[in-house]
């Protein structure tokens, strides 16, 4: 057997590294074939999720890169091709329920089409309103709101409206316990932190991103939120009356494998769950899947700068290769779905959270994004 002297470098014992399941995070810079045996760090503790002190990571390097590269700003700005992708994908949508109005939704064809096509154009239609939650389809705000109400219909359940205070709260606070509403709840860690958990979360995770921010954080009701759920209600009320059930049917299926264990839905976890034993926050994926998911693999990238389109996510990443390629990324969403479940060193535990800053944080907070979503500028949130 061949001894693997990398392990050894920063060990406790020479015992330390044997029996880990190879790495699942590289580096671009590491090449093609890495060394997958050359941990970095030491597994997590499982009981308990990743305590910081530190500031998320992604102010310091904006901060950085803006230094580095200020002609960074001229990749700023909204993207007019987002509208027109919408609007096919919408149409798609629509085309593909009415054709199955006549089909039972227990057919393997009918549900062949909810989980192939329809499972991912509606997580096609999930990342497009989260583009659009940006303010990155139109120059002004309400034309971005309404584009996102037009993009969720097909998903057959209103929640572009709420997304956007929770998201703007994720970009803001990322990490912080009792704010943003990506992390894990206590709860969630004691019941599901095992493989079995791991599997009911993997294939529910639709359910969690749904229901966990009404228990964490209430947002209160706008005119945004109002319109959103009309708007719903009236498609959802029209469809049913004139073609029938079957066609709302397939929206919720591919709502529900659009979150579940499809493809495209790896990126969920991928995201910012820790992996190998980094305190790594964020993390990327470069792979063709972004073609179909606005680029949102380019996720430090994303996070960095908010305020770049999906289209230009891949020029930032070119523009500043020595900020970007000494970050370890995944190879694979569909493998993070893999691994999330096999792996011993992975689950709902692998979070890194921070405290949230000030004991009244949460409520001024809740309040701000309030008013921050009802503002008719230019988003440049965090």
């Amino acid at each position: 057997m061949t001894t693997d002297f990398s392990l050894f470098g920063g060990a406790d014992s020479l015992d330390e590294g044997r029996g880990r399941a190879p790495r699942r995070v590289f580096a671009p810079k590491e090449g093609e074939n890495p060394n997958v045996h050359a941990y970095q760090a030491k597994p997590m503790d499982p009981k308990d999720f990743l305590w910081v002190m530190t500031e998320e990571p992604h102010r310091t390097r904006r901060m950085a890169i803006m230094k580095a590269h200020p002609e960074v700003t001229k990749l700023m700005g909204h993207e007019p091709l987002t509208k027109w992708v919408v609007l096919f994908v919408v149409s798609l949508q629509i085309a593909t329920a009415l054709s199955l109005r006549h089909t039972s939704p227990w057919s393997p064809w009918f549900i062949l089409a909810a989980y192939a096509i329809g499972g991912t154009a509606n997580h096609n239609l999930f990342l497009a309103i989260h583009e659009i939650t940006h303010n990155l389809a139109f120059k002004r705000i309400a034309p971005n709101k309404l584009l996102a109400i037009f993009a969720n219909l097909p998903i057959g359940i209103p929640y572009s409206a709420a997304f956007k205070g929770y998201h703007i709260e994720h970009h803001k606070f990322q990490g912080q316990d009792g704010i943003d509403t990506d992390l894990p709840t206590r709860l969630e860690l004691l019941v599901l932190n095992n493989v079995f958990g791991k599997v009911f979360f993997a294939t529910f995770q639709i359910l969690f991103y749904a229901l966990r921010p009404t228990f964490v954080r209430a947002q209160t009701l706008t005119k945004w939120h109002i319109l959103n759920i009309l708007a719903q209600v009236i498609f959802d009320y029209v469809l049913v009356k004139t073609f029938g059930v079957r066609p709302l049917i397939y929206f919720i299926m591919s709502s529900f494998f659009a979150g579940s264990l499809h493809p495209c839905a790896g990126h969920f976890i991928a995201e910012h769950y820790l992996w190998d034993g980094l305190e790594q926050e964020t993390f990327s994926y470069y792979g063709p899947l972004n073609i179909l998911a606005y680029n949102v693999g380019y996720h430090n990238e994303h996070h960095d700068f908010p305020s770049v389109a999906w289209t230009r996510l891949p020029a930032l990443r070119a523009l500043a290769p020595e900020f970007y390629d000494n970050i370890p990324s995944h190879a694979s969403w569909p493998m993070v779905l893999v691994n999330f479940i096999r792996d011993k060193e992975v689950g709902i535990y692998a979070r890194a959270k921070r405290m949230a800053k000030g004991a009244g944080c949460p409520s001024k907070v809740a309040k701000k994004g309030a008013e921050d979503s009802d503002s008719d500028s230019t988003d440049k949130s965090e």
